[in-house]
């Protein structure tokens, strides 16, 4: 912490009144509330700046909106990395330095300590996360579902599904059902072929899938019997099963994982306050402490080593984190590049092939 604030100290254009704000906008849930206990009440009581948080299912959507509409009334928010780089190409956000951010306790330097990718000129990374299959426990007393074939076959493992509603994470996750190596869904993804394939997969279980929009829906539709499985967010659902003590499980074999983080919109009226605050919130004490209370991943190497027990028990985190090594076996890493080219046209076809 000293060296935090010699870091602030040093970097004068920083300096704010203690009275100045910073507008927060997270995902809520079980998410928002990591954001919570382990960034903003900390910060606050540490700095003296106010932070109000406030909610959206995917903060992407109106941070783009409010800065083509010049009123911009958030000075900081999360989102996924793909989205990050979009609105970070069409000048929608403010370039962040990475030489505000704080170095790692054996002063090992920023770029060697986060992981690959984890740092762009407008994103930081706060947490690793991961689409997992899910399933209730007691709705499935003989076989367990243990790949992603299993999502998809649903004489063996009756009940309906649910899926994010959008192309990404469900195409490639299709073709992984489909029997696709990991290594090579992206680049089948870019031929009509590999598309067409990943939307047959889709349709044999479409009229069995309900399709969600916010991260809270799936553990909801599970605790409440009407599906079986789901695809989702992989703190949302083990937020569930240790905090509510819901019977769920994670596949973790076929999880496609991402990073998710922290951007300025352009034109951000607390600029200041807000770079302070994520030079706070991306320092290694602090990525740990939030990964105690949802089981995403720090993207820093030197927090992932200060992660303890999961909030309130005496129980490891480690092996709930989509970045733990065994995890990783068949994972898939979203990739952004693919992403920022064909988001429009593969969500304009999945949203054809919905209505259809």
């Amino acid at each position: 912490m000293k060296r935090l604030l010699i870091l602030t100290t040093a970097l004068g254009a920083l300096a704010v009144p203690a009275s100045a704000d910073v507008n927060l906008l997270s995902w809520g849930g079980a998410y928002g509330n990591s954001h919570l206990e382990a960034y903003v009440k900390p910060f606050q009581a540490e700095t003296g700046i106010k932070v109000n948080m406030a909610d959206a299912d995917n903060p992407a959507t109106p941070i783009k909106a409010m800065v083509e509409a010049g009123n911009i009334t958030t000075d900081v928010a999360s989102v996924e990395y793909a989205d990050a780089v979009r609105l970070c190409d069409e000048g929608l956000l403010e370039t962040i330095d990475p030489a505000i951010l704080t170095v790692a306790e054996d002063g090992t330097a920023i770029e060697d300590d986060f992981i690959d990718g984890a740092i762009t000129d407008c994103f930081v990374a706060t947490d690793v996360y991961s689409m997992v299959l899910a399933y209730d426990d007691s709705k499935f007393a003989d076989a367990k579902p243990s790949t992603p074939a299993d999502f998809f076959d649903l004489a063996a493992f009756p009940g309906k599904r649910t899926m994010r509603k959008g192309a990404k994470f469900n195409l490639e996750f299709a073709l992984m059902a489909d029997g696709v190596a990991p290594d090579e869904v992206y680049d089948l993804l870019t031929t009509p072929e590999g598309v067409d394939r990943a939307f047959a997969k889709l349709d044999t279980i479409k009229n069995d899938t309900i399709w969600w929009e916010a991260g809270a829906q799936p553990p909801q539709l599970l605790a409440d019997g009407e599906v079986t499985m789901a695809y989702a967010f992989n703190g949302r659902i083990f937020n569930a099963a240790h905090g509510e003590n819901k019977p769920f499980k994670i596949v973790w074999d076929g999880q496609i994982y991402e990073m998710e983080g922290w951007i300025v919109p352009k034109g951000a009226p607390n600029l200041e306050e807000a770079l302070k605050f994520i030079t706070w919130t991306t320092a290694p004490a602090p990525q740990a402490r939030a990964a105690e209370f949802i089981s995403y991943g720090p993207p820093r190497r030197s927090a992932a080593a200060l992660v303890g027990n999961i909030e309130g028990s005496d129980v490891p985190m480690g092996p709930n984190l989509p970045t733990t090594a065994e995890n990783l076996t068949n994972a898939l890493g979203s990739n952004l590049e693919f992403w920022v080219d064909h988001d429009a046209e593969l969500n304009e076809r999945f949203n054809s092939w919905l209505a259809s």
